[in-house]
């Protein structure tokens, strides 16, 4: 299986793009990591390597500073829907209400979005980006079950304080560029809505076990040429982990390699990207 690595280690200067896919979570621990793929594109092939468990924030802030190039997909919001900045009054650029979300400290944000949400009527407390709505991903204002709004809260303001690039939102090291990931919906084209993944033990069941298999096994047998124009060779242990974060790594990795493909249009990006809320990397985000 690939090999864990305690640190960002050096790759070999290969022929080839370096691609990452970093599977987040907003609170880094032994039992829940952020796991990061380290990849290489060639233009047509992408080939899996080495696989790096950060049980805290600083190996992740660390990756961000590593000299390019590299692309890195993240599955993490990047950015809150237009509606809810408007609605909520904070300022109103990318770069200016990620900082006021910092400045306001996790329990600050929790508060803010759990106000918001008490104060308006049912079905207009969480809103959605187009990305979201175009991809089928949930709201980044959400704090509970999934909570994708603290992801945004821990990723975010670390994506700025890093000076990488982000096509649409943020002008940075223009090799040291990050895409935002969304596993789900590349695993969604490839085995529909059958769940692949489960965090709690408990819950981890042989049918899981044998979906993750055979969603990586058509991802080595071509599955995504004909979406996202690439083909890929990775290491059949990706499935084993019952959490899907390796596997969802993998998938990150896919997405951030395609957006390299479409670097001269904009990184895949929408033509009518909202500039205040970014967008998934995928060729239908």
């Amino acid at each position: 299986m690939p090999r864990l690595a305690n640190q960002f280690a050096p790759t070999p200067d290969l022929a080839g793009m370096k691609v990452y896919g970093i599977d987040f979570t907003s609170r880094p621990s032994r039992r829940k990591p952020i796991t990061c793929l380290e990849c290489r594109f060639d233009g047509v092939r992408l080939t899996s390597g080495e696989l790096t468990e950060w049980r805290d924030f600083e190996g992740f802030e660390t990756a961000l500073q590593r000299p390019g190039p590299w692309i890195a997909g993240i599955d993490c919001p990047f950015g809150q829907s237009r509606t809810f900045i408007e609605n909520i009054g904070w300022p109103g650029t990318w770069a200016s209400y990620v900082d006021h979300a910092a400045a306001l400290g996790r329990d600050g944000f929790r508060t803010a979005l759990d106000g918001y949400r008490a104060a308006r009527l049912p079905g207009d407390k969480e809103h959605r980006r187009a990305t979201d709505r175009a991809t089928g991903a949930i709201s980044p204002q959400k704090l509970y079950g999934t909570p994708v709004g603290l992801m945004f809260f821990e990723g975010a303001p670390r994506l700025r304080k890093a000076g990488v690039r982000i096509p649409g939102l943020q002008d940075g090291d223009p090799e040291r560029i990050v895409v935002e990931a969304y596993p789900g919906v590349l695993a969604r084209r490839l085995i529909g809505k059958q769940g692949y993944k489960q965090d709690t033990r408990s819950k981890q069941t042989a049918q899981l076990d044998e979906t993750r298999k055979r969603l990586l096994d058509l991802i080595r047998a071509g599955a995504t040429q004909p979406v996202y124009g690439l083909k890929v060779e990775a290491d059949p242990s990706l499935a084993e982990a019952p959490s899907g974060d390796r596997l969802d790594a993998l998938l990150c990795a896919i997405q951030a390699a395609w957006a390299w493909t479409q670097r001269e249009k904009g990184f895949g990006m929408p033509d009518a990207m909202d500039c205040l809320e970014g967008a998934i990397a995928d060729p239908i985000g």
